[in-house]
């Protein structure tokens, strides 16, 4: 793959965001280097009720050498959809003679372990993990953790086109080959997102909600610098990838409002207005690379309530972010009220957040996963096959804790 040049990019203390790369080829002819990122990746897949074919479809579009974990929110009853999803990974790697790594997030066994591992942050009161999104993805991360594998990559299942998937994955390798730090980010803008309008297919270059995300995130740099700025292209960037040594140190929101909050945190956490505690980073810098992808994007039509629910939490992230600053902070207000989203004297509501997973007690994560999550399954291509078995996961290799 061959990504244009990024010749500008906005700092935010150690925060360096580029400006969107457009792909310029799809295969630019070598591929030892996005190879060499991609054997060192985890694919994280978090999943709900979609139909097995549209998972096949996504499957089939993650590149061979990267390792998937799928995370499911799937209904059990009266169909026990996460067994059909679990039943299609499996023979997917038979099939292509790969390793995987299957989990429902509403386990009863996973719950135990993480709140044995540290975090009975991510417990709700039925005392199961949490139903979010966010929450798919903060477990999805904690398994990657565990292979010892260096690159997170996320990519939604209701992705009804496989080449879309494998493209979104060869932008990731190819941001973090060219990324210049130990703590780097790439997040994917869309092409476009079609959609029919009077019996022909039109071609939507922003989301509904992602413009609105994006506005606001701009308005906050461009409150501290003084200058108008449209820098920031990916605010709900679904897609997206990150080194695990950053994701690692980064905390996780709940629910739609996992993504705008990944730019929050890291101004919060690395943006020079609160005190680090990481100089490691600090010194380092960390490069956000925004890449617009070739293909288009087609995915199930959620409803303008989903849009709006995205719209909310992302604003409430920034709203209640300790280094939002007061002009920003009120102008969000104003305009909730304005949309109808909030009464007069009514301020947004906080979203969850939680702790990084470094903070986790991995070893023990995985020895609590394995006796007593039934959904937690590591399908391997190569042992179905009857070659020597390559398991994800070296339960002799497994960190403690990480950070």
């Amino acid at each position: 793959m061959r990504l244009a040049d990024s010749f500008r990019s906005e700092r935010f203390g150690a925060v360096r965001i580029h400006e969107l790369q457009r792909v310029i080829e799809l295969d630019s002819g070598s591929s030892e280097a996005l190879r060499a990122v991609e054997s060192q990746m985890v694919v994280v897949v978090p999943c709900m009720n979609e139909t097995r074919s549209v998972i096949e479809g996504v499957l089939s579009g993650i590149p061979h050498d990267c390792l998937i974990v799928l995370v499911s929110n799937s209904d059990r009853q009266p169909v026990d959809r996460y067994e059909i999803e679990a039943q299609t990974v499996e023979q997917f790697c038979r099939l292509a003679g790969r390793s995987a790594i299957t989990v429902h997030q509403r386990d009863p066994g996973v719950a135990a372990a993480v709140k044995a591992a540290g975090m009975p942050e991510l417990i709700d009161d039925d005392g199961l993990v949490r139903a979010g999104k966010g929450e798919a993805m903060l477990l999805g991360m904690a398994l990657a953790a565990m292979t010892g594998r260096q690159y997170i990559g996320y990519v939604d299942a209701d992705n009804y086109v496989p080449g879309s998937v494998h493209e979104y994955c060869k932008a990731y390798a190819a941001g973090l080959a060219q990324a210049d730090s130990p703590y780097a980010m790439v997040r994917i803008s869309w092409h476009s997102k079609p959609k029919l309008r009077d019996g022909r297919l039109f071609f939507s270059r922003k989301g509904r909600s992602s413009q609105i995300t994006n506005e606001w995130l701009n308005r906050f740099l461009a409150e501290y610098s003084g200058f108008g700025t449209e820098v920031i292209a990916t605010g709900n960037a679904g897609e997206h990838a990150m080194t695990l040594a950053l994701g690692l140190k980064l905390r996780i929101a709940g629910g739609f409002a996992v993504e705008p909050y990944e730019y929050m945190d890291l101004f919060e956490q690395f943006g020079g207005v609160l005190e680090s505690t990481d100089p490691d980073v600090m010194a380092s810098s960390v490069p956000v690379l925004q890449i617009e992808t070739r293909n288009p994007h087609f995915h199930d039509n959620k409803g303008e309530e989903h849009v709006r629910g995205m719209r909310m939490q992302a604003l409430n992230v920034l709203y209640h972010s300790p280094v939002t600053l007061p002009a920003v902070r009120q102008s969000i207000l104003d305009f909730l009220i304005e949309q109808g989203a909030l009464a007069t004297g009514q301020e947004p509501p906080r979203e969850r957040t939680y702790p990084p997973v470094g903070t986790l007690d991995l070893d023990l994560l995985y020895d609590a996963l394995d006796a007593e999550a039934l959904s937690f399954r590591q399908p391997d291509g190569l042992a179905l096959t009857g070659r020597p078995p390559a398991p994800p996961i070296d339960r002799a290799s497994i960190p403690r804790r990480v950070a």
